[in-house]
Formats: C-alpha cells, structure tokens, sequence
C-alpha cells in the first residue's frame, strides 16, 4: 500500500518532499537518513505503529547467534520493524571485551539498516563510579550524576565513555558508506529506584546537566548525526506536568517515550485505563511539541494470556487517537523457560500474535519500504 491512500496522506506526503513537514530535530546537522526517518516515522505514527522486540536478532527462546533469524520472524515471516540492542559493554569492562561487543553490534546495526529496519538503543550504564552494576541494589555510589557530570571527579572518565560510543555511531556504515541512524535512549526508567541514576538518588539538576553535556557533547563535539534521542521515563506520572518533571529542554530531546509493564499485566494486574491515559499524554505532548512519541518498552512476561497481544495491548493502542511511533516488547532470554516477552512457535499466545501482525494497524519490517528517503511507502 503506498502511504499516498488520501488527501490528508497526499498532503503529509507533499510536506515531506518540500521540506516544511513541521519536524522540531534537534540536530540540524542529522545525516539525510536521519533527518527522513525522523519525517517518515512522524508520518507512520499517524494511522500506524510499529513493532518492535529488543536484542531480537542477537538472541531469542533457546537460541543465540543464528544469522538472520528472530522469534517474531519464526512467528510472523517478518522481523520486527523496530530491533533494540544496548550499550551496556561499552565501559565497565577490559577493552578488549568492548571491542568485541562493539563488532558484534555493529553488523547487527547494519543489517538491520540494510534490510530496511530500524534499530534503537538501550544504555544500562555500569555505574562508572562504583564500576558495579547499573542497579542501584549492587552500586555503592548513590550519587553518581553528580560525580560525572561537569565538574564532578568522573567528568572525564565520562567523556571517554562517550567517546566510546561516538566512535561506534561513526562505525556502522553500510556497503553504500551511509550510516545507519539509531534510537538512542540513555537513563530510561529515571523516575524509579532500580538504577542508580534513578530519581531517589538524583537531583532533576543533576540529572538535566548529565542529560544536557550528553546530548552536547555526542552531537556538537563527538560530531554523531545519525542519533534521535530518546527521553522515557517509567510509568510514575498521571500528568504532562509529572511527566516533564525532569525533561532537559527541546533542544535535547527528539522523541517521548514510556516504559510500563505495570498497567499492562505485570504480575497479573491490568490497569488499561491507566495506561491509555499515559500513552495519551506522551502522544500530545509529541504532537504539541512536534516531535516523536513512542512506547518504548512494554510487554507481559511468559505471555501466560493467550490474547493479549489484541485484547489488551492493540485494544490499548487503538483506543485513543494517539500518535506513537512504536511499541517495543522486551527480550526473549536464551536459557530461562519463563524470561520472554515475543512468542516462539508453539507459544500459547503465538496464534494471536498473528493476528495482531495482520492487523492493518502494525506494521514490521515486511512492510516498510524506503524508511530513509522520501521516496517512503507502505
């Protein structure tokens, strides 16, 4: 189908070519494909969402590093639309065990680009203070930000930190020498208490600065121009006031997101109402501000409900008129009989899965054509 189905997609689409689709970026400097994903995902995010599954291809349900393959494409015939990976092996480990995470992700980066995909970025940072975990249960720094940020003892260490990941947005280029544009989400979930940039351990000043020298330093400095930033909080606001609580300004964010697992079925509780009136604040905000707006992580472990991908999450998703880029499920671990969000084949909830792929409403990577030029269809 190609996007051009009306005279309101005509005119987006004519908006698009010309120039004046009103797009606030923050780097004015993005490569051509980055800029066109940004258009063409504002564009989607009107009549359609997309799917995505974080590490789909590094890993699934009883499998790992199997070129080309992924649960949702065992399912469905189509990998996700949307691939999460993470940076959490760039720092906190010997240099040696970086440079081969960094290969790795690399040509997963690429092939998604290459088939036409899109690929989105988690960071669970290694508290570079204490050099533990990035939950707060394992840290003995309580509060790091203040310690990385301009002026604090780790600012420099930081700095090398991100110049590790510049140097791995400069790298994923494709066999036409483009590169790949990425989703990049740093600090997701900061108004919980799990991770220790969480909100009970730092200030929203620190936690603006942080946010504000990151997005400077990668963009102005490090000169990477194929990232959109990602702003997400967890699900710990009922307002457009709580949700801004802590947000770094227009100049440092592309994207709205939300992760909530808790209004969705997380231990077995479903807040619906909840979590629509959540989506719906994102979406305006996006709309407001023009920008993006996402629901950027999500999902219901074990898929123990046989239709919840249609009774529950699609019913949400098609309830208000929101605008969200994209809806993306957490991982499907390779050991563990119950760590899974995507079904397999032979899940209980696989049949209905299919039928969420079929609705017209989600689309995946089958269906996206030309995401990054403007010659896009569906």
């Amino acid at each position: 189908m190609n996007i051009i189905t009306n005279k309101k997609n005509a005119l987006l689409f004519i908006s698009i070519i010309t120039g004046h689709f009103l797009f606030a970026q923050i780097d004015k400097n993005a490569t051509k494909e980055t800029k066109a994903l940004c258009k063409n995902l504002k564009t989607i995010s009107k009549e359609h969402i997309l799917f995505g599954h974080q590490h789909a291809l590094e890993y699934g349900h009883g499998w790992s590093n199997k070129p080309n393959t992924s649960d949702v494409r065992s399912v469905t015939g189509s990998h996700p639309a949307v691939v999460g990976i993470d940076f959490s092996e760039f720092s906190g480990h010997f240099k040696e065990e970086i440079e081969n995470a960094k290969i790795i992700l690399k040509q997963n980066v690429i092939d998604t680009y290459e088939r036409g995909g899109i690929t989105t970025v988690s960071w669970h940072f290694i508290n570079p203070v204490s050099g533990k975990s990035f939950y707060k249960k394992d840290s003995t720094a309580v509060a790091a930000m203040s310690f990385i940020k301009e002026g604090g003892s780790h600012h420099e260490q930081y700095k090398e930190i991100l110049k590790t990941i510049a140097d791995f947005a400069h790298s994923v280029k494709a066999k036409n020498g483009t590169l790949a544009p990425m989703i990049f989400r740093p600090y997701h979930e900061f108004d919980g208490d799990w991770f220790w940039w969480g909100k009970p351990y730092t200030s929203k000043e620190d936690f603006i600065a942080v946010w504000q020298f990151t997005v400077s330093y990668l963009r102005d400095v490090l000169e990477v121009h194929n990232f959109i930033y990602a702003f997400s909080p967890d699900n710990k606001f009922n307002s457009e006031t709580e949700y801004l609580e802590r947000y770094p300004g227009d100049n440092y964010v592309d994207m709205f997101g939300i992760d909530d697992y808790g209004d969705f079925g997380r231990d077995g509780n479903y807040n619906l109402e909840a979590g629509i009136h959540k989506l719906k604040i994102i979406s305006d905000i996006g709309i407001k501000k023009k920008k993006l707006a996402a629901f950027t992580e999500t999902g219901l472990e074990s898929i123990p409900n046989s239709t919840w991908w249609t009774e529950t999450l699609l019913k949400a998703l098609k309830t208000e008129k929101l605008e969200l880029a994209y809806v993306l499920v957490w991982r499907n671990d390779v050991t563990s009989p119950t760590h899974f969000y995507a079904p397999f084949p032979g899940q209980v909830s696989a049949p209905d899965f299919i039928k969420f792929y079929n609705d017209p409403y989600t689309l995946f990577e089958n269906d996206l054509k030309n995401i990054y030029n403007n010659k896009f269809k569906l």
